[in-house]
């Protein structure tokens, strides 16, 4: 009788969910203070805002800082808590089935598309860069990447083989993604908004 193999779990990735999802939710519960503050008085100025450049009071008060009707850093602290989730169940043993995998990628690549409207709206529209909404940019970027080519590798999204064979290749490389990813949106923050004679000039 032939013994089946234990199931190896993904620790690495598990332990990135985790640390990640800890950083997005520290962010988000700290915008989310910061906004119940300005509520409370009206003469409140937020900590985070450093500049004219650098701040979170403008993105909060603005209406793409409530999209659904609702501050955004909410969304935030819920979701966040669901990565987290994710990642000590694994830790803990857990695994979850190709369904389930898909329905998390499909939300963390919700998050990453409204990451990327939020950086848009950001740069060039409200001309200002949330210190606490940078922080959640650089949780959900590499979250995207991770869970995205993690599943492409192991199947769960249903492609080709070869598809697969990419995905392990690049995978360990991964790094390199957000690193450019990061490189893109401070190259279009510094020609939009100018940021490091903004930054030296304050």
């Amino acid at each position: 009788m032939e013994e089946t193999l234990p199931v190896r779990r993904p620790i690495g990735l598990a332990i990135f969910l985790v640390t990640a999802g800890v950083i997005g939710w520290i962010a988000s519960f700290a915008l989310t203070l910061e906004k119940i503050e300005t509520l409370v008085n009206p003469n409140y100025v937020p900590s985070c805002n450093i500049s004219v450049l650098v701040s979170c009071g403008p993105n909060m008060a603005s209406p793409q800082g409530s999209l659904f009707g609702f501050p955004n850093p909410l969304i935030g602290v819920a979701c966040f808590i669901a990565v987290i989730v994710v990642g000590v169940g694994i830790l803990a043993g857990a695994t979850f089935a190709r369904w389930f995998w898909v329905l998390f990628n499909l939300g963390i690549a919700g998050a990453l598309v409204f990451v990327i409207w939020l950086i848009g709206q950001s740069i060039f529209v409200l001309g200002t860069l949330c210190p606490y909404c940078m922080v959640v940019w650089t949780a959900v970027i590499p979250l995207f990447w991770y869970v995205t080519v993690f599943n492409l590798r192991e199947g769960n999204i249903p492609v080709p083989a070869g598809v697969r064979g990419i995905a392990r290749l690049f995978f360990p490389f991964l790094w390199l993604f957000v690193i450019v990813s990061y490189l893109v949106v401070a190259v279009l923050a510094q020609l939009r908004l100018d940021v490091i004679a903004s930054l030296t000039n304050s």
